[in-house]
């Protein structure tokens, strides 16, 4: 399966998205924030074990999930991000990055909304 980054700051909804990941199969690291989490994508680069998704919430401390993602992007093109979020309006802000957005989930999700959107994304060959 695939091994997937999941930033989120609400470490309820973080261990939430995890454990529902982990229990598809997929091999899953987690951080509390943008800036985290840009430090674990480029550990794994390093470490020859790359992220095959970023799924991050648009609003988090430090490093928002929009900057985190062209950041990202920038240093890994061939990573699929996801993005999510609680806010509605907070979507407008995913718009004008569909290169490298690949799907914006609100909350609340299902757990096996998650875990479709989720294997979507990975199967999508864009």
């Amino acid at each position: 399966m695939a091994h997937i980054l999941v930033a989120e700051d609400e470490p309820d909804v973080r261990t939430f998205v995890m454990r529902a990941l982990k229990g598809a199969g997929h091999e899953v690291d987690g951080a509390g924030d943008g800036s985290a989490a840009l430090e674990a994508l480029s550990r794994a680069r390093a470490n020859r074990v790359p992220h095959d998704l970023l799924l991050t919430d648009i609003l988090m401390p430090v490093m928002d999930g929009v900057s985190l993602a062209l950041a990202a992007s920038r240093d890994a093109p061939a990573l699929r991000i996801m993005l999510m979020t609680g806010y509605s309006d907070q979507r407008e802000r995913a718009h004008g990055l569909e290169a490298i957005i690949h799907d914006v989930l609100l909350k609340p999700f299902t757990l096996d909304e998650l875990v479709l959107r989720v294997a979507s994304v990975l199967d999508s060959t864009a």
